[in-house]
């Protein structure tokens, strides 16, 4: 289900998500549209169910196109539904939106609707925060393990990949994923459009749990493991079971920042055993938000005016 779309009375730009009236964005949008000087722009929710029938997303695509005051809009969670369902309603996909099939960003510029991926551009800045330069060079028993197989996931495959990393790219990377569709369809991206330069690449469909304890365990010290499924943010619970043991000295990477992340808290307890560093999904909120801010109202946010962002967002965490 979803609430009924109103014609925007001031500038708008809306967030379509699953439960985005639990986001921090309500409250920090405000303070950076003034920080912005985006006078009288608001921001506005627009919930749906994971997964919902085609015609939802094109009628919400068909309501922003159209309407005058509605600017743009951040896209979660459906991603790759929303591009498959109304990709024909835009006048531009940029190319990796049509690479990977799937988009975090709805603009306007003039009469052209625009869609864009900003995954793999904000995935990756929020990589560097964490990941020091030449890691994997210097680590070559680590690998990556992403438990998802959606947007996101794909975002991180093709930043891992970059053509500018050869000589420094992860022994493997690991894919594990509860629906097999959506597995098949990350293999198939990254088949097509990476180039492996001696990376192994592994799929695991992972229904029911403990599986993915299983795969964790084969992932070697050091390695990066990621959960990119959403558990622990608008649905309860975790990709692991409290049993799973992390690899000596992983980095450790739960995406999101609210919620439950009972990930995050499965890693905490083994902290100062298995020698983990932890990183949350705030850096991912953060660049996740200004990329698509800044395109949907053609600014540009970074260095000092990123820094004063970041600074007045953290003034409303409450993780």
């Amino acid at each position: 289900m979803m609430q009924e779309l109103t014609k925007a009375t001031q500038p708008t730009m809306y967030f379509i998500g699953v439960t985005t009236g639990k986001s921090s964005i309500m409250k920090v949008f405000p303070e950076w549209a003034k920080a912005l000087g985006l006078k009288d722009t608001v921001m506005k929710g627009i919930d749906i169910a994971i997964h919902a029938e085609p015609e939802v997303y094109r009628e919400v695509v068909a309501f922003i196109k159209h309407d005058p005051l509605s600017a743009g809009a951040l896209v979660t969670t459906h991603k790759i539904d929303l591009y498959n369902a109304a990709k024909d309603m835009f006048e531009y996909l940029d190319p990796y939106a049509q690479m990977f099939g799937e988009l975090s960003s709805i603009s306007k510029r003039g009469e052209e609707l625009r869609g864009h991926a900003k995954d793999p551009i904000s995935s990756g800045l929020s990589l560097e925060q964490f990941v020091p330069e030449s890691y994997w060079a210097e680590h070559k028993d680590a690998g990556v393990m992403i438990m998802g197989a959606g947007g996101s996931a794909i975002a991180m495959c093709s930043y891992l990949m970059r053509e500018e990393f050869a000589g420094n790219y992860p022994s493997r990377i690991v894919i594990a994923n509860r629906s097999k569709p959506r597995l098949d369809e990350i293999e198939k991206i990254n088949r097509e459009q990476l180039d492996p330069g001696g990376v192994e690449f592994e799929y695991y469909l992972t229904p029911e749990p403990g599986q993915n304890d299983a795969v964790l365990s084969k992932m070697g010290p050091g390695s990066l493991i990621i959960n990119a499924t959403g558990l622990g943010k608008d649905r309860p619970g975790s990709p692991l079971t409290n049993d799973a043991v992390f690899p000596k000295k992983a980095l450790v990477w739960e995406i999101n920042y609210r919620g439950d992340l009972l990930f995050m808290h499965q890693a905490e307890a083994q902290k100062e055993e298995r020698g983990l560093y932890i990183e949350d999904g705030w850096k991912y909120f953060i660049f996740g938000w200004t990329q698509v801010i800044g395109e949907v109202f053609d600014v540009a946010i970074e260095g000092e005016v990123l820094d004063e962002l970041d600074k007045i967002a953290a003034k409303f965490n409450a993780r």
